[in-house]
């Protein structure tokens, strides 16, 4: 029997979120996470999925996880500092170094674990981490969990990073600092302004790190937001995801030698986690491999997210400011942001309402993340929803 004050806590605090609107309820897809998805029998177009090149579901994805699970078993069977590291974890880093233009790479078991780790294992009490507003959760607990100080700087704001740079670098009470931003922001989908960042970070002596969750698969001819602007020998921390582009899961993060060697002798879920499961490396390389020989992939996201966001806007939609394949619809209050989402749900259109904490108060929406699995008549199908459900809520004209 569960504890009353617990069960009071519950009881208030979840009735709380749903009249505020921001009670967020989970979907169990029946198959798989493609661009036409079921849920609760009914098959509705996907705009959900961070499933950016489609390879969550690419037989050749699937065919080399089911190799190296044969070869190697379901699982490594310890952590890596153990006897949890097998070849194809090696394989799998020397890949992601090559493909990210670094000299190492260490893979982690998710973007999540990988930013709690890297962070913390270099900052400590006594720095200070420069942070831009917008950034993942994932990143924001990394430096909480670090003790560093952390300074707030206003989203892409270059003169008030160069203002905190200045002071924090010159105030002599931090032994180092470091600044962090996403390469691609995941709620309005921004680009960092890497060129500038590299020139103020470099100016006062300042470890850079970007977190490329997004960016991977996507920018830079899908390897990344660092190499679309040709910065990968500027950037000290490249960040990212094996779980969007990719299409399959966890995190690495790329670097010079020394910096891996320093994350794998320090890094807390690398040393206390048990590995990347066999397949799933497996798999990893793959993906990375059908990136690098098969341009059109790349081509294919980016011709169908430029279509669908021309139509989104020709309709009347308010899509931000996003200069990559996310595409928000800012509707502003957070109960429309659910009804809309429910009404495009029960016309066949599967995107989810984005609220706050995860976004400002008033900005609520929904997010839309078209893929290279679309076909043109479903980006267009999506519209006609769009369009319907915009003008029966008063969203468009």
């Amino acid at each position: 029997m569960s504890s009353k004050v617990l069960d009071q806590f519950l009881e208030t605090n979840l009735e709380d979120l749903k009249e505020k609107g921001l009670f967020s309820t989970i979907d169990v897809l029946e198959g798989s996470n493609g661009p036409i998805i079921t849920v609760n029998g009914m098959k509705m177009i996907n705009l959900a999925s961070n499933n950016y090149l489609g390879f969550a579901t690419r037989p050749e994805l699937i065919e080399a996880d089911v190799e190296a699970t044969k070869h190697y078993g379901a699982g490594a069977g310890a952590v890596r500092t153990i006897n949890g590291t097998l070849d194809i974890h090696q394989k799998l880093e020397e890949k992601i170094a090559e493909f990210k233009g670094t000299e190492a790479a260490i893979a982690f078991q998710s973007g999540f674990n990988c930013n709690m780790g890297a962070i913390s294992a270099v900052m400590k009490k006594g720095d200070a981490i420069l942070s831009d507003a917008l950034n993942h959760a994932s990143i924001i607990d990394g430096c909480r969990l670090s003790g560093a100080k952390i300074i707030r700087v206003n989203h892409q704001d270059m003169e008030d990073l160069e203002a905190k740079a200045k002071a924090a670098t010159e105030s002599g009470e931090y032994n180092k600092v470091m600044y962090i931003t996403d390469g691609v922001f995941s709620m309005d989908g921004d680009v960092a302004k890497i060129p500038e960042i590299v020139e103020i970070c470099e100016k006062y002596n300042i470890i850079t790190y970007v977190d490329d969750a997004h960016g991977t698969g996507v920018m830079g001819k899908g390897r990344g937001t660092v190499k679309h602007f040709g910065m990968q020998d500027h950037i000290d921390f490249q960040m990212g995801t094996l779980s969007k582009g990719i299409g399959v899961v966890g995190g690495y993060v790329a670097g010079t030698k020394q910096l891996i060697t320093w994350l794998k002798s320090q890094a807390r879920p690398f040393l206390f986690s048990t590995s990347l499961t066999p397949g799933a490396s497996g798999a990893c390389i793959k993906a990375i491999e059908l990136i690098e020989e098969h341009p059109e992939y790349v081509e294919t996201l980016w011709e169908n997210a430029n279509y669908f966001k021309s139509e989104l806007k020709r309709i009347g939609y308010d899509i931000g400011q996003s200069e990559t394949p996310i595409t928000p619809v800012i509707v502003g209050d957070e109960k429309l942001a659910q009804e809309f989402s429910k009404k495009l749900l029960e016309n066949g259109v599967y995107v989810k309402p984005i609220v706050f904490p995860t976004v400002p108060l008033g900005t609520g929406r929904v997010r839309n993340m078209p893929n290279a699995g679309h076909t043109k008549e479903m980006l267009d199908d999506a519209i006609k929803v769009y369009e319907k459900v915009g003008k029966e809520l008063g969203i468009i004209k």
